[in-house]
């Protein structure tokens, strides 16, 4: 088994490069999309507390078994000032249980989230896009951007978070990259002229941070920020004008901007959509809203790469986790 911890993800993206990094997920994520039937899914365990969340995120194959612990505080950077979002998470092998990597998953859910929006992107958007708008500029907006920008070439960043420090840090992160930087006075100012609007906020509320009014045709929206039951992020109305494309449709319903869908609205699930099933965009005119949650399978993507480049590298700590005695039926021996 390899022990993945923080810095080993680091060396990891480090050693093939971000650009490189991000191309290889998303072609997992393709990969594991288009097979979507192979996995048993459910929506995710979740345990609230008034401040946040604890969930666990398990799926499986006939051969692998994978599981996320993950949580989801708002009010950890503010009052705490500790990460809102931390995760760890274990990729088994099915046939006999044994754990094949257990790597921390707060860094590498963040750089999944980003490829998973531009997997969602390459399905979904008008071609070429140029140009994106991000809402909230916390812990996720600069794999965002870079995602976007080695993956698909978008090269105009336009950006607003209410708090200013925040625009302060992802412009000096970013400083050093290719992109052009725009920071917006408003949400209204930083949407205008964008091909891809993203929204990630954490705020545990319902929110409308843009309505139907606003949004421009041809237009995709990705929706990703932090979600739970009874936080969105749009106006409704937005639903109403979107043609609505979600990652894991039954793990939607619970977190999702459709938690405001009305009755028999269509919703389409991102799989049928790669591989060919439905169409979601039809003209060039259409608004797409990717209702972004996460699930457990862009995890297991997740997983099964970064144990792979684990592998391929050999980076991470290779000691005994789990106890390994001699004789497997005298567990009490390493007592003694």
């Amino acid at each position: 088994m390899i022990t993945l911890f923080y810095n080993d993800i680091i060396k990891i993206v480090k050693a093939v490069t971000l650009p490189r990094f991000f191309h290889g997920l998303v072609e997992q994520l393709e990969k594991d999309f288009a097979h979507w039937s192979d996995f048993n899914i459910q929506p995710r365990l979740a345990s609230h507390h008034p401040d946040g969340v604890i969930e666990l995120m398990p799926t499986n194959t006939a051969s692998r078994f994978a599981f996320k612990y993950v949580n989801g505080h708002p009010i950890n950077a503010e009052k705490n000032n500790k990460l809102s979002i931390i995760g760890f998470g274990a990729l088994a092998d099915a046939a006999t249980g044994l754990p094949l990597v257990l790597t921390e998953m707060t860094i590498l859910t963040a750089l999944r989230t980003a490829a998973t929006s531009v997997v969602a992107a390459k399905h979904l958007a008008n071609k070429n896009p140029k140009s994106m708008a991000i809402i909230g500029t916390g812990a996720q907006s600069e794999f965002q951007a870079l995602a976007f920008h080695h993956c698909l070439q978008v090269n105009r960043i336009k950006y607003f978070d209410k708090d200013p420090n925040a625009m302060l840090k992802f412009q000096h992160n970013l400083s050093s990259s290719d992109l052009q930087l725009q920071a917006g006075s408003s949400i209204e100012d930083t949407i205008n002229d964008c091909d891809i609007i993203t929204t990630a906020t954490a705020a545990k509320k319902k929110s409308q941070l843009l309505s139907a009014c606003q949004i421009q045709p041809g237009t995709l929206l990705n929706s990703i920020g932090g979600d739970c039951p009874g936080k969105t992020e749009l106006n409704p109305d937005i639903l109403d004008i979107s043609c609505i494309v979600v990652d894991f449709l039954e793990q939607a319903k619970i977190e999702g901007e459709i938690q405001n869908a009305k009755p028999n609205t269509e919703i389409l699930e991102l799989q049928d959509i790669i591989t060919g099933k439905k169409t979601a965009r039809k003209t060039a005119q259409d608004i797409i809203l990717f209702d972004s949650v996460g699930c457990a399978v862009e995890d297991y993507s997740a997983l099964e790469y970064i144990y792979k480049l684990a592998n391929e590298l050999n980076i991470g700590q290779k000691d005994c986790f789990l106890p390994e005695p001699s004789d497997p039926k005298d567990l009490f021996s390493l007592l003694k």
